[in-house]
């Protein structure tokens, strides 16, 4: 018999289950699933094999490995419950490449427990959030009265469960689409939550509403058609390094607003209760700066630093190259200067009209002296996504003030991109964000973590929402088995 305590039971569950969580999350941590580093493709099979083993633990009567290109994603399916609304869950387990000698805290695939916090790469982003998903349904089961796993195969959620967790996230996607194609029956749902996201804090829940797009650009300037020796030619060579510093110096305006003709043309006004709801949550400068490690703040003049970081577009330089920076230098000029650049884009925005407008104004601003070439990486790019309004908002909101026993819940928006557009566009339903990341977890840098006390509550909260799901369809007169749009 089915027992609707709310959170406290399934606080009290996984509270039960700590000492297990950690132990799973560190095994699976010591997996180096890195993409695109081919002495890691193996670890890759190993790190999805890991995964499927761990559904079908949990009772998952459905679990496969599949290939996506070099890499495997793991779908898991439990749809034993005809009457009720079908939930597709996305995330991804691959990770990072990690620098070991930048790491302090512990070796990065060596996970150790800290002050509350599990440290690892992956531990955050995102092998923390998937294991919070599996420890929610045993907490949903739990909180059932039929208990979990193979010991009792009758046991089943009350609502439709399907997980993909892709392999390739770390990378753009680039096979995602083609899955979702190729495959489409199976992964027909009534609600999307992905789960590769970020909370506002851990004592100020906040729901996230949606994810800026992503275009990846690498620009190379030439300038010799070779190396030369700087003494023979200096002061009538040109050189690309400086011409590539001109470029990015002119990408921004004195106003921190992007310079590239056009750029804004297409940028949606900001919702007024958005820009509201952002300025709700507890925000300090101090606290900003504390957490993110950032240094200082900059940006777009007329915005406040959370609009500039969730609504508003952006352009960053992630890597820069020209001359010799290792080794013994030659006192060369260098033939070549290139840069990696990453668009962040917003709703109204397309990323195949941001690559042209970036083509136009590269060749209209870079001098004749030199040549160039520019590679917009459209396979991989990500549009903007917003979560329209849906009845399961309401009860993902609720299941978060249950989960962090926080009150009121905010909302937020993710800096970062995803393949929300993609999945919502494929499967044809709407896009819900919930994830256990903190800006503080450092992904993709040195001494990544997970804070243990935000695991257990994502995991709290995943439960009350399986639990607000199904008792909201079993509410409806005459339910269909589906969430109304």
């Amino acid at each position: 018999m089915e027992r609707h305590d709310g959170g406290a039971d399934h606080h009290a569950y996984v509270r039960s289950r700590r000492g297990e969580i950690e132990r799973q999350l560190a095994e699976w941590v010591r997996v180096p699933g890195v993409l695109a580093m081919p002495e890691h493709r193996q670890d890759l099979l190993r790190s999805a094999n890991w995964l499927a083993a761990a559904f079908r633990e949990t009772g998952f009567p459905v679990v496969e490995v599949l290939p996506t290109g070099e890499s495997h994603a793991v779908y898991a399916e439990w749809c034993q419950a005809p009457n009720a609304p079908t939930a597709l869950v996305y995330s991804h387990h691959d990770v990072r490449a990690a620098k070991a000698e930048q790491w302090d805290q512990t070796s990065p695939f060596q996970p150790v427990v800290r002050e509350g916090r599990l440290y690892g790469r992956g531990s955050s982003d995102a092998k923390g959030q998937v294991l919070a998903h599996l420890e929610a349904v045993r907490a949903h089961l739990a909180g059932r009265g039929s208990g979990s796993g193979p010991t009792n195969p009758a046991a089943a959620p009350a609502v439709n469960l399907k997980f993909l967790i892709e392999g390739e996230e770390e990378g753009g996607s680039p096979h995602l689409a083609q899955l979702l194609e190729e495959q489409a029956p199976r992964f027909a749902a009534d609600v999307v939550l992905f789960s590769d996201t970020l909370l506002w804090r851990q004592d100020s829940p906040a729901r996230c509403v949606g994810l800026r797009g992503m275009l990846s650009v690498k620009l190379k300037v030439f300038g010799p058609g070779r190396d030369v020796h700087s003494g023979a030619v200096s002061g009538n060579a040109p050189n690309p390094a400086f011409e590539l510093s001109r470029l990015l110096a002119g990408l921004h305006d004195d106003a921190g607003r992007i310079a590239v003709p056009g750029f804004y043309d297409d940028v949606e006004p900001l919702p007024a209760d958005l820009r509201q709801a952002l300025a709700d949550l507890p925000y300090s400068d101090e606290d900003w700066l504390r957490r993110s490690e950032s240094g200082a703040i900059t940006g777009e003049e007329g915005y406040t630093v959370l609009e500039r970081l969730w609504l508003r577009p952006a352009v960053e330089a992630t890597a820069l190259l020209a001359g010799d920076p290792l080794g013994v230098p030659r006192a060369a000029v260098p033939a070549v200067a290139s840069a990696d650049l990453s668009f962040r884009t917003v709703p109204g925005q397309k990323v195949a009209t941001v690559a042209d407008l970036v083509r136009q104004w590269c060749e209209a601003t870079i001098g004749g002296a030199f040549g160039y070439s520019l590679e917009p990486d459209l396979a991989t790019a990500q549009e903007a996504y917003r979560t329209p309004d849906h009845p399961a908002v309401g009860i993902l909101e609720h299941a978060m003030a249950q989960g962090f026993a926080g009150g009121v819940v905010g909302r937020m928006g993710n800096a970062g991109g995803g393949p929300a557009d993609l999945l919502a566009r494929t499967i044809n339903a709407p896009i819900l964000f919930f994830g256990t990341g903190l800006v503080e977890d450092h992904w993709h840098d040195s001494d990544e973590s997970v804070s243990l006390e935000v695991l257990h509550n994502g995991a709290v909260t995943l439960a009350c929402f399986w639990d607000g799901l199904a008792m909201m369809q079993r509410a409806k007169d005459g339910g269909d088995g589906h969430l109304p749009g």
